[in-house]
């Protein structure tokens, strides 16, 4: 990301793009794991809250809030693959 702007440009967009598409795959596989204490519904449901999250995400442009969401994104994931469930998505 260019140093000293607020605002994201495409190339920013861009640069961003696989990373976000990894942690989105990563979460979603992870809300799979048996080793969450959900049912096929709370899961689905969980998957369905993960996709609204990304979509609204998607619509950022402060260089300081989308480091802000991957940093939250993978601090999720974290929780995730030790089988507790992150308190945004309870």
């Amino acid at each position: 990301m260019a140093k000293g702007l607020v605002w994201a440009t495409a190339e920013d967009l861009a640069r961003n793009r696989g990373q976000v598409l990894s942690l989105y795959r990563q979460i979603l596989r992870s809300l799979n794991s048996p080793s969450l204490p959900l049912t096929l519904a709370a899961r689905l449901s969980k998957k369905a809250e993960a996709k609204a999250i990304f979509m609204l995400a998607a619509e950022e442009r402060s260089l300081h809030n989308i480091e802000d969401l991957m940093d939250i994104g993978e601090y999720s994931l974290s929780l995730l693959r030790k089988g507790e469930i992150p308190k945004y998505i309870q």
